[in-house]
């Protein structure tokens, strides 16, 4: 986040061909069958062209509870998860259908972030501005409004 940029309208787009190449052969490989620690593809309705919207997320399950982390920040398949209330997760043929309940910035959104940090740092770290799963509660709950997290439950 820059000093410019308020952390509510934090995102970062994919930036050039490899980031769009990643995206494309994890969601194919999610399509497939295959998640790759966790992937599932979202499906969404879009708020305002009505049509199914689809990206590939990490589902992170924490203490019997599962969740959505945007590490990009507030995208398009955030505000359209908003509007909807529901979506659709999904690996292969097998699809879930669920309702999303967005997280206020407090310690339990902060533990969230914490464990997403801890599984897929690999994978996004880069898009959490210098902040890692060792960073202090302080400095998570300071950054946690660039970062919607939703409590996934099964519709």
């Amino acid at each position: 986040m820059t000093a410019t940029t308020p952390a509510t309208d934090r995102y970062l787009a994919p930036t050039g061909w490899a980031d769009r190449l990643t995206n494309r052969i994890a969601g194919l490989l999610t399509r497939r069958g295959v998640s790759l620690a966790g992937s599932r593809e979202l499906r969404v309705v879009g708020r305002t062209s009505g049509e199914v919207r689809t990206t590939v997320v990490n589902l992170l399950e924490l203490d019997g509870q599962r969740y959505l982390v945007a590490p990009r920040g507030h995208t398009q398949w955030v505000r359209n998860l908003r509007a909807a209330g529901t979506g659709e997760l999904r690996v292969g043929r097998r699809t879930t259908p669920f309702r999303a309940t967005e997280l206020p910035d407090d310690d339990r959104k902060v533990a969230v972030i914490r464990a997403y940090l801890e599984r897929w740092a690999w994978e996004v770290g880069r898009f959490f501005d210098g902040l890692d799963a060792t960073s202090p509660d302080d400095d998570l709950r300071a950054a946690a409004p660039g970062f919607p997290v939703f409590l996934v439950d099964e519709a």
